[in-house]
């Protein structure tokens, strides 16, 4: 399919549906990196002309990449929900943006729509959108999820807990944790990304995890972020497993570079699920995505950045995850360059995940050599919790130690709380109130130096050994 704009004396040609995705999206590093960016504002002006007039229905008649090539593809074709998509199959992509800007397109209609908008439908729309309109329409996606505790809900914003630790280090592990939690912290997630990939390490982390949630009656889940097949491995031989992590791509090649297929995941799931570990819920899945993933992979077929990531997120749909995450600046200025690249696309990553219907959050952050400080991850993080996002990380002073990237703080959720009147998941909530960390409005009370999440021994021991 052919695509024609004309503005004032010029005349833009784009030859495909994957060109004019391209070259009608915001500016950043990665496409520029890859020859796909528009070589104008006036290009991409054009772009965005033309993009508005094409029909949804002729994004669903043509694939970006063959169906019979990738198994991404097939997936969105073979799973589409032909009935969810009939409110808005008349509509071209400026109607649907109209329609979702509408007081008509409200959480209940939206959430009945997820399962009919494809991935290039969603990418789409999010190109005719501004930061304020990414805002809006996100809101309105109401998405819940649980395990042991429910995330999603009204008024509430959750946060992982991510003690991480250079050498798998126990007790500078459980110190974070502690941390974490007297900052009432960890109702997302208490999540490690391990230093070390082996079984064995990975054992003993899910093992400490796992007296620690039991020993306190901590209503959370952990997850040692350990590749899909580690955790079937482990999984087979009873580790104690609640949450199967995995990083995923939006096309078949990308998820070959990961060391993953759709069959691998369904297994982990399917095996996750039989533990029956969830007290009030069985999501078992958590994946972290990102954009730029594909591109460094060499795996992006000519799509650019973002339609890429939004195809990632069709994966994640289809084995109803607890959580989903973008680590959204990790990848670095090569993707996105500075705050402003990294603000659209937390916003765009946000809007399209909650859109699909997935329990979307964010890690707010960069790496050192990007064009960005501190001051860029506060105004995303305020953005996004406008924006209604599900949760976002929880990192000892901001800065990881073991990955290497900056992300944001228990003190930056304690900032979002305060600011837009925010709660933590019920349970969690309940139980922190019962800890006497908070009071019963939440709010954190003074530290008390006899604390059994500072003195216990069962804590002290597990820290030496």
């Amino acid at each position: 399919m052919m695509f024609r704009q004309r503005i004032k004396s010029s005349s833009y040609v784009f030859g495909s549906l994957a060109e004019l995705l391209a070259k009608a999206s915001p500016p950043r590093a990665g496409d520029r990196l890859a020859g796909l960016a528009a070589a104008s504002a006036e290009e991409n002006m054009a772009a965005k002309l033309a993009l508005a007039e094409v029909p949804l229905t002729a994004i669903l008649a043509e694939p970006l990449i063959p169906y019979e090539a990738d198994e991404v593809t097939r997936l969105i074709v073979d799973t589409h929900d032909a009935a969810a998509f009939a409110p808005i199959s008349a509509m071209t992509v400026a109607e649907f943006r109209d329609y979702l800007l509408s007081s008509e397109a409200d959480s209940s209609a939206l959430q009945r729509l997820a399962r009919g908008i494809t991935p290039e439908m969603a990418a789409a729309v999010c190109k005719l959108m501004r930061n304020q309109d990414l805002v809006l329409a996100a809101r309105k996606c109401r998405v819940v999820t649980a395990f042991r505790n429910t995330i999603g809900l009204p008024g509430t914003m959750s946060v992982r807990l991510q003690p991480n630790h250079p050498t798998d280090d126990l007790e500078g592990i459980m110190a974070s944790i502690a941390d974490g939690l007297m900052y009432g912290a960890g109702d997302a997630v208490i999540g490690i990304n391990p230093a070390s990939d082996s079984t064995s390490r990975v054992r003993e982390l899910l093992s400490m995890l796992d007296d620690l949630l039991a020993r306190f009656q901590i209503p959370t889940q952990g997850c040692v972020l350990t590749h899909v097949t580690t955790a079937i491995e482990l999984m087979q031989k009873g580790a104690p497993t609640d949450l199967v992590f995995q990083s995923i791509g939006g096309t078949e090649a990308a998820n070959r570079a990961f060391g993953v297929s759709l069959d691998l995941l369904s297994e982990a799931n399917e095996m996750a699920r039989m533990l029956k570990r969830g007290s009030v819920g069985q999501n078992v899945m958590y994946f972290e995505t990102g954009q730029g993933s594909a591109l460094s992979a060499d795996a992006h077929f000519g799509l650019d950045l973002q339609t890429c990531e939004a195809r990632a997120y069709a994966v994640a749909r289809t084995f109803e995850p607890l959580l989903v995450n973008s680590v959204v600046g990790f990848i670095g200025p090569e993707y996105l360059y500075d705050g402003k690249e990294i603000l659209r696309a937390a916003l765009e990553d946000h809007f399209c995940g909650k859109l699909m219907g997935l329990p979307m959050g964010v890690d707010v952050c960069y790496t050192n050599h990007a064009e960005a400080d501190q001051n860029d991850m506060d105004t995303i993080l305020t953005m996004l919790a406008a924006a209604g996002v599900t949760y976002v990380m929880g990192v000892p002073g901001a800065d990881d130690v073991m990955l290497n990237y900056q992300s944001t703080s228990f003190h930056d959720a304690l900032f979002v709380r305060e600011a837009f009147g925010l709660k933590r998941a019920p349970e969690f909530e309940a139980w922190l109130a019962q800890m006497a960390i908070t009071d019963a409005t939440g709010r954190l009370l003074p530290v008390q130096p006899d604390h059994p999440l500072i003195t216990d021994a069962s804590l002290a021991e597990a820290r030496r050994t």
